[in-house]
């Protein structure tokens, strides 16, 4: 299965590719087994790039902090102030190379309170500043439990394009695909400092899957 976001991108690739391997057709001689190969390259990469296969929330999901994305986590940062939070929060930090699965999922159930969309810089993903100053989508939400929860988007050097189809007064459920983020990036999560955590920098992450905390 393939994103839907990636549809005119893969369609694109397919021509290229096309193309590519016609001009070898006919140039012949070394140059044709280089075209043959970027042919291939181009749509097998995409193809790579832009799957959306299939995740399975834990049980009880409901109850649950969810990977919204899959990749590393290179931060977790506490006592940090926040306009969404009453207190101090929480900052994870989740890097998605571009062979990571792009499609993003909602880390957990509850009401979008908040949707919003800023143009910015494209700084390299892990820069402290690039939640700051980068192209980037910006989510709030309120468990049925009280409990905020803030989670965005955020481009990098490579990547230069966020989708997102959820906005103010949806209801969600964690593990609900929301968009993607294209050819690299990073996802960051806020959450109250009391929750409790069981990711470390270093840990790596499944989007849908991957149980971050409890929420109370």
């Amino acid at each position: 299965m393939f994103a839907k976001e990636g549809y005119t991108v893969i369609t694109y690739s397919f021509i290229i590719g096309l193309v590519f391997a016609v001009a070898g057709f006919f140039i012949g001689s070394f140059w044709a087994y280089l075209l043959y190969a970027l042919a291939l390259f181009t749509i097998g990469f995409t193809l790579y790039f832009f799957r959306d296969p299939e995740r399975t929330p834990p049980a009880e999901s409901d109850k649950l902090l969810i990977a919204p994305a899959d990749g590393k986590v290179i931060l977790l940062n506490k006592g940090i102030q926040h306009d969404f939070f009453d207190g101090p929060c929480t900052q994870i930090s989740i890097f998605l190379s571009p062979l990571d699965v792009h499609v993003n999922r909602v880390p957990a159930s509850g009401t979008i309170v908040q949707a919003d969309y800023f143009p910015g810089e494209y700084l390299v993903a892990w820069h402290e500043k690039a939640s700051e100053l980068n192209e980037r989508s910006e989510f709030g939400m309120i468990h049925p439990g009280g409990t905020k929860i803030f989670f965005r988007q955020i481009t990098g050097y490579i990547a230069r394009r966020i989708v997102f189809d959820i906005k103010e007064g949806d209801e969600v459920r964690a593990g609900d695909k929301f968009g993607m983020m294209k050819f690299g990036s990073r996802m960051d999560i806020l959450i109250p400092d009391e929750i409790e955590l069981n990711v470390k920098p270093g840990d790596r992450t499944v989007a849908g899957e991957s149980i971050m905390g409890v929420l109370k």
